[in-house]
């Protein structure tokens, strides 16, 4: 993997440890109302999008609609954490750091929006070694689907074999892996469920950004 020039990098629960946050997120938003969630919406929202988990939370806590307003606050929400709380997880930087030594070039794919991304980033000191941030909400498609990979080969000039993405989600790994990225799975403990499929699906693993240093 050293010896690519070219890297891709996730966010969320791959650079940062975001991930707690988004799985409170909807106990949170809920707390902040006065209203005691149910241990069940975690599970149940879990592969929903976020206007649909808005919506899940209208039906069931019968909140004054529309979804996209509950959404709206939601997202906000979040957005106080990542301009304030969410951290790096170790050794990140310096694995960057390493990386910029070299020459590599490198930029980041994101489901988050770009400006809270890019707030988070920025807070962090790591924003410097990115040449460019993209997000699927910008693009309008979801990992699912090489889009947003794609489109950071062509801005970095690279063929997509010359190109490793990390990432800590399985579905987006094989997305990668599928469009012909050298893919590296960085675990989290919240994909923890799918990190051994991670481990067979990717080029190279790992459980912290500390091995590659």
């Amino acid at each position: 993997m050293m010896d690519k020039s070219y890297c891709i990098f996730d966010m969320d629960g791959t650079l940062v440890d975001s991930m707690p946050w988004w799985q409170g997120l909807g106990a949170e938003y809920l707390e902040r109302r006065g209203i005691g969630g149910d241990h069940r919406d975690a599970e149940e929202i879990q592969s929903m999008t976020m206007l649909q988990g808005a919506e899940h939370y209208m039906r069931r806590y019968r909140l004054p609609g529309p979804p996209e307003a509950i959404l709206e606050e939601m997202v906000e929400l979040m957005g106080e954490h990542y301009r304030a709380d969410v951290p790096l997880k170790a050794g990140t930087a310096d694995f960057l750091e390493k990386l910029a030594g070299r020459g590599a070039r490198m930029c980041v794919a994101t489901a988050t929006a770009e400006p809270m991304a890019r707030a988070c980033l920025e807070r962090l000191g790591i924003a410097k070694y990115f040449d460019f941030l993209i997000s699927c909400e910008t693009l309008g498609v979801s990992k699912a689907k090489p889009h947003v990979y794609l489109e950071c080969a062509r801005r970095l000039g690279c063929r997509p074999e010359e190109a490793a993405v990390f990432e800590d989600a399985l579905y987006a790994a094989r997305t990668a892996r599928g469009a012909g990225f050298y893919t590296v799975a960085v675990y989290d403990h919240s994909a923890r469920g799918d990190w051994a499929q991670l481990e067979r699906l990717c080029h190279r693993a790992i459980r912290s950004w500390e091995e590659l240093l």
